[in-house]
């Protein structure tokens, strides 16, 4: 069949590629772009938490004050909120991708030299700040580079891209988490709190982030960014600056209500901790999160009711992304919306209690670490290119099916580690295994949303799939260490392995209602 001019609705079959052209994929020059700014995504995000909690840690932070830090979170988790603006507005430089790319980049390099120059010891408060802009410019750097991934390449070289790029990002992490806190400790050199060690740390991580500067000024702009459709509006840069100080007042209107509800979601808090326990807690941060977004919605609602933005471009932005993906999937939509919200149930649910379950088991600090972030980074990367040459060879469907085989399979590993005992040798194995099919996995799943995305509206798209692709296994996961003190470590990875199966029913059911260029 012919395919249409829009991706995400293509409908002819994908029968793979030789293993010459394969690998050839390898050697592409956006290959290599991709791996580099990998790198330059990575490395913010361990800097604004574990690496982070050590450094508040020896500063003698509070536990009052750290609750602060968790704002940092909230920009990875609502990049969709602003992915409109990226997709809409365009910068009088470089183009629409890398022009965005270089803002979000100075942004996190201005971040963390704003971090290495404030001391927690004498204020959190602007150490919080400098966090939250931190999780901003980085969730911005990631919506940007989800995009350029999408159009600088066609979909039969997706897989590929984002092997790449999922092996930069563990370098990143690695450089973020053990590099970092073996500069800083090697600052350090004594067991007390040095904050100019820690100062020196951020700064290098700072200049760490030119890796992603100079890969954003050597790569081309993307080609296959849509312009806007035959009888769509002009819009000025006036209208756009309207559009981003809409967001502006939408943003103020959220902090400001959580921070107006603090005093009384704690107390409420409180009462429900007394009477409930741990659950207590749980529904009054629910509580306060569902109100802070509905102070949030507010104000943007009012906005647009005063007409802060046109209203055509808001709804450009925001709704015409969400009527475009159910006008080409239909009622199929729903089911696609499923898989994605399930794909990484398995692997994410046990991930959470992975590093406890080590500890309980009686490994030494320093065997984790050199398996499970060694050892582990180097098959994770292994994995993702053997998915990327493995999609590009047999199509994502088919990986997408193995991946999620392999990621539920792999736990049952686990289960058997929790009868053996800390056995070095076979903990090694497990983690080989589950790397490597979790490489797989990841590789041909953002292939397969890269696919699903529409040309012209591609950061809000994605940007919404990856919200929904954690979403569901995150708040299972929360669950984990309950379920483990119910059932045990044997009966729990047993039953995350399980769970997986609808997974795979799902997964041969997108193959086969859902028209897609790379089906079973």
């Amino acid at each position: 069949m012919e395919q249409t001019s829009d991706r995400g609705n293509t409908t002819s079959t994908n029968k793979g590629m030789s293993w010459a052209a394969a690998f050839r994929g390898l050697t592409d020059r956006r290959t290599l772009i991709l791996l580099f700014l990998g790198i330059s995504a990575g490395l913010p995000i361990l800097l604004i938490f574990s690496t982070l909690s050590i450094w508040l840690r020896e500063a003698g932070i509070g536990r009052s004050d750290v609750t602060f830090f968790s704002w940092a979170a909230l920009g990875y988790g609502f990049k969709w909120v602003w992915a409109p603006l990226i997709d809409r507005l365009p910068l009088p430089f470089m183009g629409r991708r890398r022009s965005w790319l270089l803002v979000s980049q100075a942004a996190i390099i201005l971040s963390l030299v704003a971090m290495a120059l404030t001391d927690p010891a004498i204020s959190a408060v602007p150490m919080a700040l400098a966090a939250v802009a931190l999780g901003f410019a980085s969730a911005t750097q990631d919506i940007v580079i989800d995009a350029y991934r999408i159009e600088v390449a066609e979909e039969d070289n997706q897989a590929i891209l984002a092997a790449a790029y999922i092996a930069g990002y563990r370098v990143g992490m690695l450089i973020a988490g053990a590099g970092a806190l073996e500069i800083a400790g090697f600052l350090d050199g004594s067991d007390g709190y040095s904050y100019q060690a820690w100062r020196v740390t951020y700064l290098i991580m700072a200049g760490a982030m030119v890796i992603g500067v100079v890969t954003t000024l050597l790569a081309h702009e993307p080609e296959l960014h849509a312009g806007p459709t035959e009888g769509e509006k002009i819009y000025t840069s006036g209208d756009y600056a309207r559009f981003l100080l809409l967001f502006v007042f939408a943003s103020i209107g959220f902090i400001g209500t959580y921070i107006g509800v603090s005093g009384l979601i704690e107390g409420l808090k409180a009462v429900l901790d007394s009477s409930l326990g741990a659950v207590g807690g749980f529904i009054g941060n629910t509580l306060h999160m569902g109100v802070t977004i509905l102070g949030g919605l507010l104000v943007f609602w009012v906005g647009i009711k005063a007409r802060v933005a046109p209203p055509n471009l808001v709804l450009e932005g925001y709704f015409n992304p969400l009527l475009d993906f159910m006008r080409r999937y239909g009622r199929l939509a729903l089911l696609i919306l499923s898989l994605i919200a399930v794909y990484r149930i398995a692997d994410v649910v046990m991930g959470v209690i992975a590093n406890v379950f080590y500890t309980d088991l009686g490994f030494e600090k320093q065997e984790v670490g050199r398996i499970t972030k060694g050892f582990g980074l180097i098959m994770t990367i292994l994995g993702g290119f053997l998915g990327g040459l493995l999609t590009l060879r047999y199509g994502v469907m088919k990986i997408l099916f193995l991946g999620a085989l392999l990621a539920a399979a792999t736990n049952l590993l686990f289960a058997l580690l929790a009868v053996i005992g800390p056995d070095i040798r076979y903990l090694a194995m497990v983690i080989a295994a589950d790397n490597l099919s979790g490489g797989v996995a990841s590789a041909a799943f953002v292939a397969y949303l890269s696919g699903l995305t529409s040309i012209r509206f591609t950061a809000m798209q994605y940007a919404i799939f990856s919200s929904i692709m954690l979403l569901l296994p995150k708040v299972i996961g929360g669950y984990s260490g309950s379920m483990v003190d119910a059932i045990g470590y044997e009966t729990f990875f047993v039953t995350t392995a399980i769970i997986g199966i609808p997974v795979l029913v799902l997964v041969a059911l997108v193959a086969r209602y859902v028209p897609t260029k790379l089906a079973l």
